[in-house]
Order: C-alpha cells, then structure tokens, then sequence
C-alpha cells in the first residue's frame, strides 16, 4: 500500500493523533514514511526546513517519522483571523485570504497544487500517510472539497474512518457518516476505527457485530484511551481554567489570556508538563488573581485580540499582577501587545496603542517572517535554544537579550519571538528558576514528545488487526 487516508466522523475523534502514530509505528519498522494533510485549518503552525509554514499537527507527524517538517507536507493552510475571513496559505506561503461566502468555489481551484504535493511525497516515500479534515460527510462542504473525499477520489487512495467513543453515539456516526457518502467513497472506505475506549473490550462486542452488520466494514481496531503527552493542534482549554481557590497548594500557578485569535498555544505545552506547574487558559479578567505568571500568547490577529484584552478588563487585572511582584511574558502577537505602539498600514487593521509594558514598538509589514530559530542564549545564560518565528511585525528588539527581544526596567515584564521556547530542558529550567518556580525537571520536550509516540505506536501495533496493517509495513515488516 502506497498510501492510507485517516477520515474522522467530526473534528476532534483522534485523526492527527492517529497519523502521527501510525507514522511512528511505520518508521520504527523500516519503512519510509511521510504525513500529509491537503487542507487544514489552524492557527497553530510550525516553520518548515524549507522555509514556510504548515499546520502545527504535521510537524509532529514528521518528528514521528523520524524526517524533516517540509511544505508538501500540508499544501493548503486556512488560518482563521475572523468569522468570516481566513489568511491563505499554499505550499507554506501567505497568497491572500479567504472568505467564507467563496469558500467552496476558492479552493477547488487548489486541487492541482494538493496533487502536486502528494505526489512528490508519493515519488519520494514507501508509504504517505494521509490525515483527513473534519468530516466527510459534512453535506454544505462536500462541493469543492480538497480534504477528505475529494481528494480520496481524485488520488484514488483507501480510507479508514474513525470515531471517537468517548463523545458518545460512535456507533451512529460512523453508520451516518456512512450512509451520506456516495457509492464510490462507501466503496473506498476499507475499515472503521474506534478510538479513546475505556473499560472492557468485550462491553463492545455486540455492539461491534451490529455496526459490521450494518455496514459491511471490517473494524481495524477499538484503540484504548491513553494519557500522552503531546501537543494539540486545535485544543487549548486542555488545562482548564479553574477558580483561584481550587487551585492546588504548591503549585507555580501559570495564567494564559486565551484571546479569541490565539495562535501556537503548544507553547505552553512543555510548561504544563512540569509536575509542580498548572497552567491555566484564561477568557474572565476575574480569573488572573493568584497566579504566579501570565502569558499572552501569540495571535493570528493582533489588532483585534488587543482590543478584546482591553474590553474584557485584562489591563486592570493585569496592572495589579505586577503591583503584587508577579511576572509576564509576550510570545510573538502577545509581545506586540505589550510595546508602546503596532503601526499598521493595510496588514491587520488601524494602528494602537500597545499596553506600555515593554521599551518596544511594532511596524506590521505584509511580508511574513518565517525562520527556525537554533542558538546560544545570550539571557540569562549561555545555553541552547531552539524554536521558530512566524509573525508580520517588526519590532526594536534588543539583541542583546536573545531568545527575548525586550523586558521592562523592573525585569517583570518580558517579551520573545521564539514560538516553541521552553522545549529545551534546560533553557526550560534556567527561566522558570528565573520566574520563583526551582523544581524544573530540565527534561527536553521533544523525549517527552517521543516517549509518547512510541507508546500510542505500541498501542497500535496491538490494536490493529494484523492483516490490515500487513500492507502498510510490507517487506518492511
């Protein structure tokens, strides 16, 4: 089998999770394999090798593969900057933007550049494992559609759909998902999939007759529920935002504005794995009492995400988190917020005011900085760091202050460009002693990050009916 497309019942049933161990498994067993996603939709993404950006998702099924995140990867990205207008991005570059009314009719047009894409991958790998968007059987998006069964049809590749038991009515949604498909796409779905179950496995097995029954698909696996540790593309109220007074007694209590365009929120990912750390994701001002740090983190929309700060009462909240000694970092959007003015000629909206906590201001350009981030920290110690920068603005940084680009005179307020800048352990390590918290374990993100990998792959590997995974290792095996 040259090629596999995973195909969800909804959003959110486990696609890129199960790509990504998928690829994992694979590569553990010899086999050269590539991720790729025709079409998502994400603020969340990741600088490729080659120098653009693709969903955040398929940088971590590329790290399950052992190879190098490149544009092919993830042709067509749709970052969403309002309800009804999203920033176009095709093979890693920003070419306009997207509107909602013209949604179906603008990208079909890409259809060509998806092909040429997998077909590079096809050209280059033994295997392309291909994760799906959404649904399939969405029937307002199946005209157009580049990112599940248009694309299957068109690449003529097998599906397995999956769904996820812990949102209830599994079995429902695959038989309906199903049955709104057309004859040829019923056809190329070669086998369903269960994900997230807990309990019993023979609790199923009735159950597990009638959908075989109904549907005349063989079932490839019922995939446990496991804890992992990795990063979720479209999934930032993971830690959840809990009243002060719940919070745990010992804790380094971490606050996250969680703005409505909120973008790259797995930076927060290596912060929350500390044992003695509880990061929160906050939208209520009233929320930002006792705790230790805040963090406004990148955005997909400055402009806008700054006056929702403003509206919603952070300026207050925050104001007074400072007066009472505690800390603040900007990463990207939330470091421009925190300068004294975003001058913005045509590229989000109106210039600002920034909050007039960092010595810096930010011209918007309608270039967009793409580069990988991999030096010696000049602050607060000569160590390793690692990252990447996707922003539009540029702003007076202080080189001197690497991977920062200002802080305020009291050292309380900090502002980086580096998106994924705690993944390092020991850098990690060095600025949380910085920030009061001392119990940092220094372990890199990325070993937690494959750890987990292997164990969601050993998972598949027994789940997964033998005969079906047969073609994808091949004389690998």
């Amino acid at each position: 089998m040259k090629a596999l497309m995973i195909q969800g019942t909804a959003s959110g049933v486990g696609k890129s999770v199960l790509v990504a161990g998928l690829c994992r498994l694979l590569a553990r067993n010899g086999v050269k394999v590539a991720p790729f996603k025709p079409q998502n939709m994400s603020n969340n993404a990741a600088v490729t090798v080659d120098g653009g950006e693709i969903g955040r998702a398929q940088a971590l099924q590329a790290l399950a593969c052992g190879i190098k995140a490149t544009v092919d990867m993830n042709p067509v990205l749709i970052k969403p900057e309002a309800d009804h207008q999203a920033q176009l991005i095709v093979r890693g570059k920003a070419v306009g933007r997207l509107q909602a009314k013209r949604f179906r009719q603008d990208r079909i047009v890409l259809l060509d550049t998806v092909l040429a894409s997998f077909e590079t991958l096809k050209n280059t790998y033994d295997v392309v494992m291909i994760e799906g968007a959404g649904s399939p059987a969405e029937p307002n998006l199946r005209e157009g559609d580049i990112a599940n069964m248009g694309f299957a049809e068109v690449a003529d590749v097998p599906v397995w759909l999956v769904g996820d038991i812990n949102r209830g009515g599994v079995f429902a949604s695959l038989k309906g998902s199903l049955d709104i498909l057309s004859e040829s796409e019923r056809q190329r779905v070669q086998a369903l999939l269960i994900n997230g179950f807990r309990g019993s496995r023979s609790l199923l097995d009735d159950a597990l007759i009638w959908l075989k029954k109904e549907t005349g698909k063989p079932l490839a696996g019922v995939i446990p529920w496991l804890r992992l540790d990795l990063p979720e593309e479209d999934a930032p109220y993971r830690h959840t935002s809990m009243p002060s007074r719940l919070c745990g007694e010992g804790l380094f209590h971490i606050a996250v504005i969680a703005y409505p365009r909120m973008s790259n929120h797995d930076d927060m990912d290596p912060l929350a794995s500390e044992k003695g750390v509880q990061v929160r994701f906050l939208r209520s001002a009233d929320e930002l009492q006792a705790s230790d740090w805040v963090i406004l983190p990148g955005s997909k929309h400055v402009a806008s995400d700054l006056q929702w700060f403003k509206d919603q009462g952070f300026v207050e909240a925050l104001q007074k988190h400072l007066r009472y000694g505690g800390k603040v970092l900007g990463i990207c959007g939330g470091m421009q917020m925190l300068g004294q003015s975003i001058e913005d000629e045509g590229v989000e909206g109106e210039s600002m005011q920034g909050l007039a906590l960092l010595p810096l201001s930010t011209q918007m350009q309608p270039e967009k900085i793409l580069k990988q981030v991999d030096g010696i920290a000049n602050y607060p110690q000569a160590t390793r760091v690692t990252g990447y920068e996707i922003h539009h603005g540029i702003s007076d940084a202080n080189d001197g202050l690497f991977p920062f680009a200002a802080c305020s005179q009291d050292q309380q307020v900090w502002g980086s460009y580096v998106h994924g800048l705690f993944e390092q352990g020991e850098f990690r390590q060095i600025w949380l002693n910085k920030m009061g918290y001392a119990n940092s374990d220094g372990i890199h993100q990325q070993a937690r990050t494959l750890a987990s990998l292997d164990r969601l792959a050993d998972a598949l590997e027994e789940h997964i009916h033998p005969s079906l995974l047969a073609p994808l290792l091949g004389k690998h095996r």
